[in-house]
C-alpha cells in the first residue's frame, strides 16, 4: 500500500508540472482529486488494510491528498495569470521603424530661395518690428493724413498711432534713416491686414520688399534687376511685361507680369485665361520718401519692389487656396 501511495504521488507531480493551460490542469484534477480519482481509490483500498497498519498508512494518504490539493491550486493560479497577461515576443532582428524627417515649410522654402537670388545680386537682408507707428507705416511713405490711398490697406490699430504693419515698407524707412547711400536691401517679414479670410486673402501673410538707392539709379536698373530675378526663379524661357499702376511711395509705379508657366501663355484657370500672372509691384522711390529720410533728391534716386510670398508660392506650385499653407495638413506639406 505504501508503494501505491508513492506511485500516485510521483505520477501526480509529473502530470501537474506538464500541464500548460487550465484545461489540461483540470484533466489532472479529475484524474487524481475527484471523487473517482486515483487518491479517492486509495482511500477505498484502505478498507482491506490490517487494522495495525491503518494509522501509518492513513497519515501518508492524508498527506498525499493535502499536498496534491496545494500543488494543484498553486499551479492553477500560475497558469491563470499567464493566460490573463500573455507575454508578447519581440523579434530583435527586425529593422526599427524609421522616424519621419521633417522638411522646411513651402513658404520658408520660397522665402529662402528669393532671398538667395537677391543676395547674389548684392542685396543684404534687413528686418524691422511688426508693431509700427503710423508715421513709419504711412506718413514717411507719402500717405498723407486722410488721404484715400490709406484705404488701399485695411489696418489693425492697437492705439491711435500704433498699428500692426500692413507691409514691410516701414523697414525701408528705418534702414534709410540709419544708413547713407548706397542702400541695397531686401526686407522679408510678416504683415497684417484686416481682411476677410478666403482662398485669396488672409489677415496675416508674408512679404518681401527690396530697395536700391544710389547715384544714377534709373528705371532700367529696376527692370534689369526684376527680370534677372524672374529668369532665375521661374526659368530662362519666361516672358515678362510691366504695366503702369499707382503706389503712394513710388513714381512712376509698375506691376510686373510674367507669362503663365502652366499654360505657356495660352490661358488657364491659374492665369484667369489671360496668359499672364502678376508677381509683384515696383517703381522708382518717390522723391518725398527720400526727403523724409534726409536724402538729397538732386543727388540720389532709387527703386523699390515688393511681392507676397504666399502668392508667389501659389503661382509656382499651382495652389489655388492660400489657407492650405496654414492648416498644417501633413498630406499637403509632404508634397513639398
Amino acid at each position: 500500500m505504501t508503494e501505491k501511495i508513492n506511485q500516485v504521488r510521483v505520477a501526480f507531480d509529473i502530470e501537474v508540472s506538464k500541464a500548460v493551460n487550465v484545461d489540461e490542469l483540470e484533466q489532472v484534477r479529475v484524474k487524481f482529486l475527484s471523487r473517482n480519482g486515483a487518491i479517492a481509490q486509495l482511500f477505498e483500498d484502505m478498507k482491506s488494510v490490517p487494522v495495525s497498519e491503518k494509522p501509518a498508512l492513513g497519515k501518508l494518504l492524508n498527506a498525499l491528498k493535502n499536498d496534491a490539493q496545494v500543488a494543484f491550486d498553486e499551479r492553477k493560479k500560475t497558469l491563470s495569470q499567464s493566460q490573463e497577461k500573455p507575454t508578447s515576443s519581440i523579434d530583435l532582428t527586425l529593422p526599427g521603424r524609421p522616424k519621419p524627417i521633417g522638411t522646411k515649410h513651402p513658404l520658408t522654402q520660397t522665402m529662402d530661395e528669393i532671398k538667395k537670388i537677391f543676395m547674389t545680386m548684392g542685396f543684404s537682408v534687413a528686418t524691422g518690428p511688426e508693431i509700427e507707428t503710423d508715421y513709419y507705416n504711412f506718413g514717411a511713405l507719402n500717405f498723407p493724413p486722410e488721404h484715400p490711398a490709406r484705404d488701399m490697406q485695411d489696418t489693425f490699430f492697437i492705439a491711435k498711432d500704433v498699428l500692426l504693419r500692413t507691409h514691410t515698407s516701414p523697414v525701408q524707412i528705418r534702414t534709410m534713416e540709419q544708413q547713407k547711400p548706397p542702400v541695397r536691401e531686401i526686407m522679408p517679414g510678416r504683415v497684417y491686414r484686416n481682411e476677410a479670410v478666403s482662398a485669396r486673402s488672409l489677415v496675416s501673410f508674408h512679404q518681401i520688399e527690396g530697395l536700391c538707392v544710389d547715384r544714377g539709379v534709373t528705371f532700367s536698373d529696376l527692370k534689369g534687376t526684376l527680370v534677372a530675378f524672374a529668369h532665375q526663379f521661374y526659368g530662362k524661357d519666361v516672358r515678362f511685361k510691366f504695366r503702369p499702376t499707382f503706389f503712394p511711395f513710388t513714381e512712376p509705379s509698375a506691376d510686373m507680369y510674367i507669362s503663365c508657366f502652366l499654360c505657356k501663355g495660352k490661358g488657364c484657370r491659374m492665369c484667369k485665361f489671360v496668359g499672364w500672372l502678376e508677381i509683384m509691384g515696383s517703381g522708382m522711390v518717390h522723391p518725398h520718401v527720400l526727403q523724409n529720410v534726409g536724402y538729397d533728391t538732386e543727388e540720389y534716386t532709387g527703386f523699390a519692389f515688393g511681392m507676397g510670398i504666399e502668392r508667389i508660392a501659389c503661382l509656382r506650385y499651382g495652389v489655388d487656396d492660400l489657407r492650405l499653407f496654414y492648416e498644417n495638413d501633413v498630406r499637403f506639406l509632404q508634397q513639398f
